[in-house]
């Protein structure tokens, strides 16, 4: 099971934020955002196929899904105008469209280059933009994967499904990732095949320097799964859940990098010795601190602020608390965190609580119980002149998370990395990244 041109897989984007739009500063910027979708699209196919017939195919595929979907804008449109109805409900849906417009021009046309090359495929459209009646997602994928031979045809598959769960609302930019994993798990694939703009790497390029950079080689989902809590792309942990549970390796491979059989995570692998194997971290983060001197001995409280986190759509990373005071570490923005303050106070007038922006990075291994790391790894840290606001290390020993402020944040990475990859953990099972 492949899944080829993802986003980039070494970086992140904070939980929860979003890229502005700004195609709808008037009432018609909509349409004007449709014709350069449309024109875009059609340059698209232009450089992908060199064959006429093929080419005109796909024109008229991107038209008649355009035309579709601006209809539905038109109406929505004239029926706002009447200043009485609440379209807001309607636009999560188009917002459904527009993902699934996208990725059905995407997986249409490389079928049609894969077919112009004598390959056997079969364009599989799972993004029912014209039916009213939606299943699940594995109903959807059961179904149109159903009638196809898999030994001798290769599946074009759309990233995006339309569903009754609704794939982006549910999984925000993650949604192609969960088809994928859907597909591998339910076709039983011997392994699922995820394409990067990256090697999956022992920290940024851009941070520590290509030439330091290493390519991981072999982790686990353990080590994933502490990816994603920090945001990192290397698969959305609910699609790295359904291969793990189906023992389904997943193998991260470089774009760019064809030869290179990139890195595979595996459900029980372990590193042969101890070893630090990516640092990485969130740049931007912030630390909740919940203060409360009655706190000591009552219940209740920390199920309180989780509550308020949660309805504010906060991601937690971790926490920490002691006797009387509880720290959430969160990848949120200012905004958000005066009205999680502002709720939680409302409830304990009492309490001290205040937000801090802080910086968190993280030193990641299927295993990391090495002698003296924390130690290391602190040394390295204060050589770089680097204060540590706060740090955490599980039982587990997967990870150590150091909290520094805010303008540290890759001067850390750097000194953690140089100490505990380049000079230690370079050592055994890794090569330079590409």
């Amino acid at each position: 099971m492949r899944q080829p041109g993802c986003d980039a897989g070494a970086h992140h984007q904070p939980h929860g934020s979003h890229q502005p739009h700004h195609a709808d500063d008037g009432a018609d910027g909509w349409r004007e955002a449709m014709m350069n979708v449309r024109r875009a699209m059609h340059e698209r196919n232009a450089e992908m196929l060199a064959w006429g017939e093929s080419l005109k195919e796909a024109d008229a595929f991107v038209d008649r899904r355009i035309d579709a979907v601006s209809a539905c804008l038109d109406d929505l449109a004239r029926l706002r105008s009447h200043g009485r109805f609440c379209v807001k409900e309607q636009l999560v849906t188009v917002r459904e469209l527009l993902a699934g417009l996208g990725e059905a021009h995407s997986a249409h046309s490389t079928a049609l280059l894969l077919r112009d090359r004598g390959v056997n495929v079969r364009f599989v459209d799972l993004t029912l933009w014209d039916q009213q009646n939606m299943h699940d997602l594995d109903e959807c994928i059961v179904g149109a994967m159903k009638p196809i031979d898999l030994s001798n045809t290769l599946p074009i598959v759309t990233g995006y499904a339309g569903c009754a769960e609704g794939m982006v609302r549910r999984y925000a930019r993650g949604y192609s990732e969960m088809t994928f994993s859907r597909i591998a798990v339910l076709t039983n694939a011997r392994e699922a095949i995820i394409h990067k703009e990256f090697h999956l790497s022992s920290a940024d390029p851009k941070l520590v320097g290509a030439g330091k950079a290493r390519k991981i080689g072999r982790t686990n989902y353990d080590v994933a799964d502490q990816l994603a809590n920090l945001g990192m792309e290397a698969i959305h942990p609910g699609a790295g859940r359904g291969l793990r549970q189906t023992d389904i390796p997943l193998r991260v491979r470089n774009t760019f990098d064809r030869e290179d059989e990139g890195t595979l995570i595996c459900g029980d692998y372990v590193s042969d010795t101890p070893r630090v194997e990516i640092v990485t971290g969130i740049r931007h983060a912030q630390a909740l601190q919940f203060f409360e001197q009655d706190m000591v001995g009552v219940k209740g409280y920390d199920a309180a602020i989780l509550e308020a986190l949660t309805r504010h759509g906060v991601w937690i990373v971790s926490k920490s608390s002691n006797a009387n005071t509880i720290t959430h570490y969160l990848s949120t923005d200012e905004a958000t965190m005066t009205w999680v303050i502002g709720d939680l106070q409302t409830h304990y007038p009492d309490a001290s609580i205040s937000a801090h922006p802080v910086a968190m990075v993280s030193v990641i291994g299927s295993d990391i119980s090495r002698p003296a790391l924390v130690s290391d790894a602190l040394a390295a840290l204060a050589q770089a002149g680097i204060d540590i606001v706060a740090m955490q290390h599980q039982i587990r020993n997967v990870d150590v998370q150091f909290i520094v402020d805010v303008d540290k944040f890759e001067a850390a990475i750097r000194a953690l990395h140089s100490a505990l990859v380049e000079t230690d953990g370079g050592k055994a099972e890794t090569q330079r990244a590409a």
